[in-house]
This record gives C-alpha cells, sequence and structure tokens, in this order.
C-alpha cells in the first residue's frame, strides 16, 4: 500500500477509534453531540467526531470507501496544485467536510439533548462526490455485483439521501452524507472550474448500451 495523506487519515482513524473502543469515556467526549456543543461551547466535537466510529463494520465500510475515492481527491489535487499544496488542501479538503456536514444536523438538533452522531461519513461523502466529478462515467460497484457509472449512482444516492434525511427515523444521520456529498461536488468546482465543463462533456458521451 502506497503511503499518502489518505492512507495517514485512514491510519489514525483506525487508531483514534481503537481507543475510544477502550475507553468508553474517550468515545463520549467525541462524539458528536449538538446539546453539549451549544450548552458547553465543545466544539472540537465537530472535528474529533469524524475520528471515531460505532464499531468494527462503520469503521471498515467508511475507510475502505475512503482509500478508493480519497486517493482519486488527493492524486488529482496533487495534479492540480503541486505535492505540497495540494497535500495541505486535501486534508483540509477532508476535514472540511466533515465539519461542514454535520453544520446542519448541529442547527437541527441543539436542543436535543439525547442526540449523538459519529463517523468519518460527511468526509467520506465528499470524497465520494468529489471524484464524481472527477471522473463521472467511472463505475462505481454496490457490494461488487451491481455497477453503475459515478454519476448515476450519485443521483440515486442524493435522492435516497435526501428522502432519508427528512424521515430522520432510521438512526442514521443521512444529513452528514447529504451536505458531505454537495461539499465535495462544490469543492472541486471552486478548486477546478473547468470541472464542471468537463463533467458535461462527459455525460454527453454516455452511452448505456
Amino acid at each position: 500500500m502506497e503511503l499518502s495523506a489518505t492512507v495517514v487519515l485512514i491510519g489514525i482513524t483506525v487508531l483514534t477509534s481503537y481507543i475510544a473502543w477502550k475507553n468508553p469515556e474517550l468515545l463520549n467526549r467525541w462524539m458528536f453531540t449538538p446539546y453539549l456543543i451549544k450548552n458547553r461551547n465543545q466544539w472540537d466535537r465537530f472535528f474529533l467526531s469524524g475520528f471515531i466510529h460505532k464499531d468494527n463494520i462503520h469503521l471498515l465500510f467508511n475507510m475502505f470507501t475512503f482509500y478508493f475515492f480519497g486517493r482519486v481527491v488527493e492524486m488529482f489535487l496533487l495534479y492540480r496544485l503541486g505535492t505540497g499544496l495540494g497535500l495541505i488542501t486535501f486534508v483540509l479538503f477532508y476535514i472540511g467536510a466533515i465539519i461542514v456536514s454535520d453544520i446542519p444536523t448541529y442547527f437541527k438538533h441543539s436542543d436535543d439533548y439525547g442526540y449523538r452522531a459519529l463517523g468519518a461519513s460527511g468526509g467520506v461523502a465528499a470524497a465520494v462526490f468529489a471524484s464524481i466529478v472527477i471522473m463521472p462515467l467511472s463505475d462505481i460497484c454496490l457490494f461488487g455485483i451491481i455497477c453503475l457509472p459515478g454519476f448515476l449512482l450519485g443521483i440515486i444516492f442524493l435522492i435516497y439521501t435526501y428522502m432519508q434525511s427528512k424521515k430522520g427515523n432510521d438512526g442514521i444521520n443521512h444529513g452528514a452524507h447529504l451536505y458531505g456529498a454537495l461539499f465535495g461536488i462544490f469543492f472541486i468546482l471552486i478548486i477546478s472550474p473547468q470541472s464542471a465543463l468537463q463533467f458535461v462533456e462527459q455525460i454527453k458521451s454516455f452511452r448505456p448500451f
């Protein structure tokens, strides 16, 4: 496995998640809890909650996804901005996505003492959708069975996530997925506005059969 910023972020997340599993007090302190952020000014929870996960499955799914899509975004930024600035921008992109994706949830649940969330889903979703903007026709496979071009799967995912975020009854922070995805899209378009034209041109060439 080639050492990269993506791999380093994964390594840090695996380590901090493992430490948190062994220390419930630390897990509770790092968890995204809007009520405590508002009433105790624990703003670091926006950042720290992205580096802990519920269990092995949650961690594996997020980090496995981030490895493949994060590398695409990282390499794109290195190519566009150069090594030093590209690496810094990529790390800020990932951390920024984790923070920004939780802002709507914060305002929605800031008076809900019982609400808690954790995980890097916002950052991972941002990486997935940033890579879709870069390579919209590349196939994304679900469970290695159903494969669709990234832009089609992205549309389906956004619709599903939006609908589920409105229901909010399955214990998953769909808002983080939705706003993380939007963050990833707009981030790439700001860094590289011409990516919008390239995206459209690639979509025009798409043929389902």
